[in-house]
């Protein structure tokens, strides 16, 4: 099966290169030079992926993140010069699953691309698993219909979220480091510390608890990591 990458870049050198290593790789490229043209190009169904830079005229990067989100959840991997954290943060809460800042290595966007395609095959292939809800007090989460309810009310989760919380839920009163959880929930090597389990941690924090300060589902273990608590009578 053709698996078809959208690729939105307005520096024509960088689109060139990285295409040329994807299509060594056996995927099929198409090319957006800015994100109105990656609109009007871009169906849910015509694209397993996307790679997006940030900063690009006509139509910014966040504003094209925001409305692919809006029709689809197709893994998006943000290109970007700029390493601050504000910027991430504003990615990962937008829907982005993985970012890259410029200058990154050809071995690493292959590595990435890898990575979030087999996630999100994984995630589409869930409806067929026979064990499909998991509670945890107030807190539901229907794998099969991609549904996180609190208090019967649902909750929008994106597909980075639901897997984390699926990992969690799965795996109530077990204490996990960064390390564990990136690995186990994004598939890939840690090397070193980052922040993005924490960033990740923080916006689901944000839809499922009460009060994120004194959260009682998701709970920082200082010094470890983080281990969901149970809520089960």
């Amino acid at each position: 099966m053709e698996t078809k990458i959208l690729i939105v870049e307005d520096d024509r050198e960088i689109r060139e290169l990285v295409r040329m290593h994807l299509e060594t790789d056996g995927y099929t490229v198409v090319e957006a030079e800015n994100g109105q043209v990656a609109i009007d190009l871009f169906h849910p169904n015509n694209f397993q992926l996307v790679l997006l830079d940030l900063m690009m005229p006509i139509k910014g990067g966040f504003e094209t993140l925001q409305e692919i989100r809006s029709r689809s959840d197709v893994p998006i991997i943000l290109l970007t010069a700029k390493g601050k954290d504000e910027d991430k943060v504003l990615g990962f809460g937008m829907g982005a699953d993985d970012y890259l800042v410029k200058p990154f290595s050809m071995v690493e966007l292959l590595s990435r691309v890898k990575a979030q395609l087999r996630r999100y095959t994984k995630y589409t292939s869930q409806p067929h698993k026979q064990s499909v809800l998991l509670e945890n007090g107030s807190l539901a989460l229907d794998q099969k219909r991609f549904e996180c309810k609190k208090n019967d009310e649902f909750i929008k989760l994106n597909p980075m979220e639901m897997k984390l919380l699926t990992f969690f839920m799965e795996n109530i009163g077990i204490t996990f480091t960064k390390k564990q959880l990136f690995e186990n929930v994004w598939g890939e090597p840690f090397f070193g510390d980052n922040n993005t389990v924490m960033v990740h941690i923080n916006f689901l924090r944000n839809k499922i608890e009460d009060d994120t300060k004194k959260p009682t589902f998701i709970r920082t273990i200082h010094g470890i990591g983080y281990r969901m608590e149970s809520h089960r009578d």
